[in-house]
Order: C-alpha cells, then sequence, then structure tokens
C-alpha cells in the first residue's frame, strides 16, 4: 500500500509538479485539481480518443444525503462513495474518487503489456472452466476477450474499458446473440465497434431495442431500470466505476420518455379526432 501510495505521488510530481504530492488527497480543492490532472494530460496529447472535459452531475434532492457523479473524458464515472451532507460535500467525494483512480490508471501495471495480457487470459480461463487453447481461437469466448486485449496493447486499462463498456451493453442489451444468429464473427463484431464510440445515436438503437421487447413482454423496461438504479447506488457506496449501471439507467429512461411521449401523442390525435368528429356531428 505504501508502495502504491509513492508510486501515485512520483505521478503527481510529473504530471503537476507545481503541487504537493504528500498534500493533494488532504486538498480541499481537489475539483479543480481533478481539472487540472485532466488539462495537463490534454497539453501532454495523452488522452483519450473521444476527449472531453470533466463533467459533474448532481441528482436532485430537496435534502441529505446528497449523490454526485463525475465523468471523466473517455466515459468513465465515479460518484461520492460517502454519505454527504451538501452538495458541494458530494461533488469534492465523487472528484477525490475520480482522482485516485485517474492517477492509479497511469501505473505501468494498468497499462496493456504481453504480460498482461498473459495473466488475464489465464484468469478468464479459470473463472470460466475454459481452455487456454481456446485463447487463440477468436471464435469463442476466451478467444474473442485475447484479441480485443491484443488489439488494444498499449493502452490503459480506462481506455480498454471504453471499449469494454460498448460490449457489455450489447451483451446485456441482447444486440450481440443477434449478431452471431446472423454469422457475424466475433472477430467481425470487435473490429467494427472497435471503431465506434458509445454516443447518443448508439444509445437510442439501444433504446428502441427495449421498446420492442416492452411491446413483447409489457413492464420489462421498469423492471430492468429498478435492477440498473440498485446496482448504480450498490457500485457508488462501494466507490466503484459506474459507467456500464449509469448507461443501463440512461438508455432503460430514455426508452420509457420515448413510450410515454408517443402514448401521449397518440393520445393527443384522439383527442383531436373525437373533436373534430363531435364538430362534424
Amino acid at each position: 500500500m505504501d508502495r502504491t501510495l509513492e508510486s501515485l505521488q512520483h505521478i503527481v510530481a510529473q504530471v503537476l509538479p507545481h503541487r504537493d504530492p504528500a498534500l493533494v488527497f488532504k486538498d480541499l480543492n481537489v475539483v479543480a485539481i481533478l481539472q487540472e490532472f485532466w488539462e495537463s494530460k490534454q497539453k501532454q496529447k495523452a488522452v483519450f480518443p473521444s476527449e472531453g472535459t470533466v463533467v459533474y452531475e448532481s441528482l436532485s434532492s430537496l435534502g441529505p444525503p446528497f449523490v454526485s457523479y463525475v465523468t471523466l473524458p473517455g466515459g468513465s464515472c465515479f460518484g461520492n462513495f460517502q454519505s454527504c451532507l451538501s452538495r458541494a460535500e458530494a461533488r469534492r467525494d465523487a472528484a477525490k474518487v475520480a482522482l485516485i483512480n485517474s492517477l492509479f490508471n497511469e501505473l505501468p501495471c494498468r497499462r496493456i503489456t504481453k504480460e498482461f495480457i498473459m495473466e488475464s487470459v489465464r484468469e478468464a480461463v479459470s473463472s470460466t472452466s475454459g481452455n487456454l487453447k481456446d485463447a487463440d481461437d477468436p471464435s469463442t469466448s476466451i478467444g474473442a476477450y485475447h484479441y480485443m486485449l491484443e488489439s488494444n496493447i498499449g493502452k490503459t486499462m480506462l481506455e480498454f474499458q471504453e471499449l469494454m463498456i460498448i460490449f457489455q451493453l450489447l451483451h446485456w442489451n441482447g444486440s450481440l446473440k443477434a449478431l452471431r444468429e446472423t454469422k457475424c464473427s466475433r472477430q467481425e463484431v470487435i473490429s467494427y465497434y472497435s471503431q465506434h464510440s458509445l454516443d447518443e445515436r448508439m444509445r437510442s438503437h439501444m433504446a428502441l431495442d427495449w421498446i420492442m421487447k416492452e411491446q413483447e413482454s409489457p413492464g420489462i423496461i421498469s423492471q430492468e431500470l429498478q435492477v440498473a438504479l440498485r446496482e448504480l447506488e450498490e457500485a457508488r457506496k462501494a466507490g466503484q466505476e459506474l459507467r456500464f449501471y449509469k448507461e443501463k439507467k440512461e438508455i432503460l429512461s430514455l426508452a420509457l420518455s420515448q413510450i410515454y411521449s408517443d402514448q401521449v401523442a397518440s393520445s393527443s390525435q384522439d383527442d383531436q379526432m373525437s373533436l373534430a368528429l363531435h364538430g362534424y356531428h
């Protein structure tokens, strides 16, 4: 633990040379430090392809405890895990979690190397009761994971996670299964989605998929949304990365709002038709 802290402080000294590494995590102005860190990364051109700014979001609440989320360039999301009595405190706590993870991401052990890939594949094999020989076959789950790691060698885990989130959502959404049924190879799917970031267009497509599921199984969106909200809350309190759960919530909420707006539009049209017929009579 002490060695890890020393490594993080060394990174602070490199990226933010005018800051005292020993005091960074105690500084109440951690929001400004996090912004400064990512601005420095941007100047070094060591940022994500889908680079952007640090974005904060506070949940509306009439009183404590307050909840705040912070989304980093690349899309990784973190929240306050402590019970906060003010919005400012929640924002600072979320920024502190995000800063620690941002710095930790700079450690050499968080960069994808040949050694990292072999260790990760072995762990995946042991956790799935698979076969190490499957790593050379992209048509298998282990092989696809190996292929994705090899395709992202040299990147950090937060960068790799940006791609993994897409596949997690496609799996949750049922899209990966549908693609397999169309005889698309895993390599083709990986190559295609590696060129695309998770944007509003992709979210809208996933929301449409859930609207179709709702037509087949009424109430499924509300059920899934309750699960997503519970997962998001548990992960936030555990100090974990939140993007997968937050994206699920956003996609399901988008689907519900679309269904509601369609119902309102349909009801409005029915009212107009009724008025027109009444006027005709």
